[in-house]
């Protein structure tokens, strides 16, 4: 296919998911101040929160990259209705574990296509995750072993490493758990002719 596919993202995750799907893109990560455009949505429910993040990224992306499909994504953690953002430091992920500890949190999956400067599609997949009763000494061991990587986790884990150890409970797709529902988006890459199918 001859139109050109952008990740507006610099996860080393999200660019392995689409490689390993076969997909020819470029990477760019996108410019914006997440923080400050939540600051300006009041309370929304936290799907709502990662489609319009990721919609925020996929434009900011696609200013600079004139006739591609840009894809934006974004995940929120909601807890009980809280909405939680990547651990700051190591201090952040050990509370953040000790709060998800024993609980079922919610993981939203937005991924968002976009082509000059217009919306093309949105879609948000739900996971719900239920850790086990966690002691405080196995989280600070977990962590130590885990080091500084989960702090680009929201959830302050990594599910597809040492992470999947706290769980109890999963309901939904591993991609969406990953951070990019990869079904989707695939149907929707094909439906509008990007990618062969």
């Amino acid at each position: 296919m001859s139109t050109k596919l952008v990740l507006a993202s610099a996860s080393p995750f999200r660019k392995a998911l689409l490689q390993n799907a076969g997909l020819s893109f470029v990477a760019e990560a996108a410019d914006i101040d997440e923080r400050a455009i939540e600051d300006t949505l009041g309370a929304m429910d936290p799907e709502d929160v990662a489609i319009i993040l990721a919609e925020a990224k996929a434009q900011d992306v696609s200013a600079r990259h004139p006739g591609c499909v840009v894809i934006g994504s974004d995940q929120t953690l909601a807890l009980e209705g809280e909405v939680f953002h990547k651990p700051k430091d190591m201090e952040d992920a050990r509370r953040r574990l000790l709060k998800l500890s024993g609980r079922t949190h919610q993981l939203n999956s937005a991924v968002v296509l976009a082509r000059d400067g217009e919306t093309l599609w949105r879609h948000v997949s739900v996971a719900r995750m239920t850790m086990r009763q966690l002691d405080p000494g196995f989280i600070g061991r977990h962590l130590a072993s885990a080091g500084d990587r989960i702090l680009s986790s929201v959830g302050a884990y990594q599910y597809e490493g040492e992470g999947i150890q706290l769980f109890e409970r999963i309901e939904g797709a591993y991609f969406t758990i990953i951070g990019l529902p990869m079904l989707p988006l695939l149907a929707e890459l094909r439906s509008l002719e990007v990618i062969d199918g």
